[in-house]
């Protein structure tokens, strides 16, 4: 029940925090633990404790044993009240064992606390540099996989390899494998197909351009050719004395010219 509530809430999360653009990494502190030298000296004493621990629990089993085995071998010889006595004192060796037992390895016992004590300054170090990866690339939200697994992720979000060289680990061998894994997601992979340019010239440019669509320019028109001015008069050819060839009658222009010569003629009634 807790791990569905659980799995609902970061399912919540996740689509909230989608849903206002936040970016979104994850670290596995485990692994980085694992790598870092300061937690293996740390890991390296509080193992040499439960080491001693351990050996003294061994003893105390020990002296459990031998006693039973002396009891079962004295038994029909003893008298009840040192059979009792043997009895009791197994007892009561059974009973130190089981709270040297509990002592130091039930939860909250002494290795927790020695744990804890030990392990804080890493932890610490860790944390401050998960942090500070976090602020430089600009994570809204860095999830601890080592916590809360996660089923399926990108991982190109995976920011494990740069909280280690931040700490001074070398992670050349987990950013090959994170390189690998980058490449070979089908999500990162953009097929861009090539962009059709369509023409974009104007009627200008294509007249400019094309030949065919260009008319060829008028040829020199001649002196005696007509002007495409109807304004102006057309030309007349002279003789080389200056004058017009009979039958050449210039063609006045409209309100141009030549003036009209006067009509001579008498009409009837003496008038003109």
């Amino acid at each position: 029940m807790t791990k569905w509530i659980i799995s609902c809430m970061t399912l919540l999360m996740l689509v909230v925090s989608t849903s206002v653009a936040q970016k979104i990494g994850y670290v596995s502190t485990d692994f980085i633990r694992s790598q870092f030298q300061m937690a293996r000296h740390a890991e390296g004493r509080l193992t040499t404790s439960v080491d001693e621990w351990k050996s003294d629990l061994s003893q105390k089993q020990r002296d459990i044993d031998e006693l039973e085995v002396e009891i079962k071998k004295n038994r029909l010889i003893w008298s009840d009240q040192e059979r009792q006595v043997k009895e009791k004192e197994i007892e009561e060796k059974r009973r130190e064992r089981d709270q040297f037992a509990r002592d130091k390895f039930e939860p909250g016992g002494e290795y927790d606390k020695l744990a804890e004590q030990t392990m804080q300054a890493v932890w610490a170090k860790i944390y401050a540099a998960i942090q500070k990866v976090s602020a430089t690339d600009g994570y809204d939200i860095v999830w601890d996989k080592s916590v809360q697994p996660l089923v399926y992720v990108n991982a190109k979000y995976d920011i494990t390899s740069k909280v280690m060289k931040e700490l001074g680990i070398d992670a050349a061998d987990l950013e090959a494998k994170q390189k690998e894994a980058i490449e070979g997601d089908p999500r990162n992979k953009r097929i861009e197909e090539p962009r059709k340019r369509k023409s974009r010239r104007t009627p200008a440019a294509e007249s400019t351009t094309n030949p065919a669509s260009n008319p060829a320019p008028n040829p020199t028109p001649s002196p005696t050719a007509t002007p495409s001015n109807p304004s102006v008069p057309p030309a007349l050819p002279l003789t080389p004395d200056g004058v017009i060839p009979p039958g050449q009658n210039p063609v006045s222009n409209p309100g141009q010219g030549a003036p009209t010569p006067a009509d001579t003629t008498k009409k009837p009634g003496g008038g003109r």
